[in-house]
């Protein structure tokens, strides 16, 4: 059986001054292993699964999980309902908008968007208890919300992360483009006459005008804020830096510069009577 080389601490220790070359054959083999441990570490393992970039928006990338948490995390949209899954195309412009948005916010130095958590905490029992997803599981309890979020590969943390993004939007839009906005009785009175009443049954009972006008002035009132609020943003993603890098995930509105409007993370769709 050949000799067991002496590890380095040995090497160094030893006083005797007839051993040099054992000396340099302890020092080459420290340095050989470890220039093995980097290879190794270097060297992903066969199991691993790597990460990617798959779009920049202004310097911020975009990683391809990112995109799969998006898809995972939409079950709680009220657009989606929990009865469709997000494309990928969609999550991923889904998320150049927020990452528009947020820059936007720290440029601006929006202090005011952020939500309280109390807020945060009510916006979450209200999606316990209404969304579609979670109504079915019974997410009114601890157990039926904590299966809930095992079902879909949440956590409470990741949740919670994405109210409060909502909400912060939700300020955001509200802040910047909702003063200004006027809407008079004869809007009222048509969206009451052409839209409302008509998503009435016959022998339905229709409430009179004065009791939903409040209700009618703030859904249009939130339409027309939907509308400066997406021309806005496809501007900045025309003036700004947006690069798809995969392929597959570019949608063909990018591809001929007709940008598909981002879903601003509020009230879009909250029309009903």
């Amino acid at each position: 059986m050949a000799p067991r080389l002496p590890n380095l601490r040995t090497c160094v220790v030893q006083r005797a001054w007839w051993f040099p070359s054992l000396l340099a054959i302890c020092l080459l083999a420290a340095f050989g292993a470890a220039i093995e441990a980097q290879q190794k570490a270097a060297k992903p393992q066969a199991d691993e699964v790597l990460d990617r970039v798959v779009a920049v928006v202004n310097n911020h990338a975009i990683l391809a999980s990112e995109v799969d948490d998006e898809i995972r995390i939409a079950v709680l949209d009220p657009m989606q309902g929990g009865l469709s899954v997000l494309s990928r195309k969609r999550a991923l412009d889904q998320l150049i908008g927020r990452a528009l948005l947020q820059q936007q916010i720290r440029e601006e130095d929006a202090q005011a968007t952020d939500p309280p958590q109390a807020e945060v905490d009510a916006r979450l029992w209200e999606i316990r208890k209404e969304v579609p997803a979670c109504v079915r599981q019974n997410c009114a309890t601890d157990a039926g919300w904590n299966k809930f979020l095992a079902a879909h590969d949440l956590t409470a943390e990741r949740v919670e992360s994405y109210l409060r993004y909502r909400l912060e939007i939700l300020r955001f839009i509200e802040q910047r483009f909702r003063q200004g906005i006027q809407i008079s009785p004869p809007q009222v009175e048509a969206y009451y006459k052409d839209t409302l009443v008509p998503q009435y049954a016959p022998g339905e009972v229709i409430p009179p005008l004065d009791k939903v006008s409040s209700r009618i002035q703030e859904i249009l009132l939130q339409q027309q804020v939907n509308v400066l609020f997406d021309e806005w943003l496809q501007n900045l993603r025309k003036q700004g830096d947006v690069e798809v890098l995969d392929p597959t995930l570019e949608s063909p509105a990018s591809q001929s510069g007709d940008e598909q409007p981002s879903q601003p993370a509020g009230k879009k769709g909250e029309e009903s009577r």
